[in-house]
């Protein structure tokens, strides 16, 4: 029962926010421009709390939270419902949302979508403020035989750095999948930038692939599709260094990068805990840069005993800095472009086929995911939140007619024939994109439904 209340209430929150700061975009672009705003009501259905503003503005809750709305005023509404004119000041008449110039209602649309955008920056800022950077890169383990190289002269080492795909940084598991996804269906050579431990320069290599990741369980795990396995490791980039600890006392810094341990190079945190851990209570010399010059530091290592009283060295260091409010906020912005252009794309290789559609959640899948997250933390439960507030933007800018971005592609062919459509034709086309919207809902609580079968 507790958890069933944990997965209600994580969805509700989710969702709640969500829509709130969707349809606030809307909002306060319309009280910029003086629409008047008859209702924001968060959740869709019977009305079960409500209050009125200064302004006559209604907010209220409804009992259905999947979704909301902005009512604004049309000229269009007083021509239906004349009665509301009574509810209405005459410059709340005056100013109705057909009144304002083209571009002022385009900004009101794409409002909604943008404040989507910048509260998925503002929580990868927070996170990436509040988590440290574990400095990881993506190394090859194994080279499947049969792998097709577009050169001759290419090949595949294991230990490898895998530096970028198609000129796309790779850093992480996410970073690879993602990019490998979007190339679905390729039929081509995937670009590779490599760092090999004995050649100073990077090196570029391609994978040639015939129609790639053709089905759902090869997208499930893309690199082995394209004949690779990888493994991530930190890179040796000193994170903290504990108080009164053996580094502290040689003087190790944060952001030190350690190259050298004796006569042993070392080119991962792992490299560094295996040497360590084998000299306990002795004296080595450390080479780290530290701001670009290389340095040599005398350091005691010291000592520890694990379960079995067997001793191991230490010298207190830990791994994956930290970032600045600039470094976290740089980061959240990119984050949300690449998401949101990754996101589009994902769309157009469902419509093209050649990715599986099964991927798209309902509310069900989205209770779920919301649930599983919460029990798992907080910063999970936020990371969620701003990915889908990413896929609520990008989704609200299709060209879909009653979305914000159909909206925005009637208010451009308008402006390009110069006349508004018919109330006839209007009422047509936003009538079949709810139809579209409303069938794309019930395939996606089909998948729900399905994924418990």
């Amino acid at each position: 029962m507790t958890t069933t209340l944990i997965y209600i209430a994580s969805f509700i929150a989710l969702l709640g926010v969500l829509v709130t700061i969707h349809e606030y975009g809307h909002f306060i672009f319309a009280r910029i421009f003086k629409v008047h705003v008859q209702r924001f009501s968060i959740g869709m259905g019977p009305v079960i709390y409500k209050r009125l503003d200064k302004y006559g503005s209604e907010f209220a809750i409804s009992a259905l939270p999947l979704g909301g709305y902005v009512s604004m005023i049309t000229d269009k509404l007083i021509e239906h419902e004349p009665e509301v004119i009574d509810q209405l000041t005459e410059e709340q008449i005056k100013n109705t949302f057909d009144s304002k110039p083209k571009w002022q209602r385009a900004l009101i649309m794409f409002a909604g979508p943008l404040a989507n955008f910048l509260l998925s920056i503002f929580i990868f800022t927070l996170i990436f403020l509040n988590t440290p950077d574990p400095q990881t890169t993506a190394v090859i383990k194994e080279v499947n035989s049969s792998i097709s190289m577009s050169s001759s002269s290419e090949f595949i080492l294991p230990g490898d750095q895998i530096l970028t795909i198609n000129s796309t940084n790779i850093s992480d598991q996410k970073d690879l999948n993602l990019e490998l996804l979007s190339y679905a269906g390729f039929t081509g050579a995937i670009n590779l930038t490599l760092k090999r431990s004995d050649i100073s320069n990077p090196i570029n290599v391609g994978i040639l692939v015939n129609n790639f990741l053709p089905t759902s369980e090869s997208q499930s795990n893309p690199i082995k599709d394209l004949g690779i396995e990888v493994e991530y490791k930190m890179k040796p980039v000193i994170g903290s260094v504990i108080s009164n600890g053996p580094a502290d006392e040689a003087n190790l810094k944060a952001n030190d990068v350690i190259a050298k341990i004796g006569n042993a190079e070392i080119n991962y945190a792992s490299d560094l805990r295996k040497e360590i851990s084998s000299i306990p209570n002795q004296n080595v010399l450390i080479d780290v840069y530290r701001d670009g010059n290389l340095l040599q530091i005398p350091v005691r290592v010291g000592s520890a005993a694990d379960a079995d009283g067997n001793q191991f060295g230490i010298i207190g260091v830990s791994f994956g800095t930290n970032r600045s409010i600039y470094q976290s906020l740089s980061k959240g912005v990119y984050e949300t472009y690449n998401l949101s252009v990754k996101t589009l794309q994902f769309i157009g290789k469902m419509i093209t086929g050649n990715m599986g559609t099964e991927n798209l959640s309902g509310p069900i899948g989205i209770a779920q995911m919301a649930g599983n997250t919460a029990q798992a933390g907080f910063i999970p439960f936020m990371y969620l939140m701003a990915l889908l507030s990413i896929s609520l933007g990008v989704l609200n800018l299709l060209p879909i007619p009653v979305l914000d971005g159909g909206q925005l592609t009637l208010l451009g062919i308008e402006a390009i024939r110069g006349k508004p459509f018919t109330e006839r034709t209007e009422n047509f086309i936003y009538t079949g994109g709810a139809l579209m919207v409303g069938a794309l809902m019930i395939f996606a609580i089909f998948n729900d439904v399905a994924r418990f079968l």
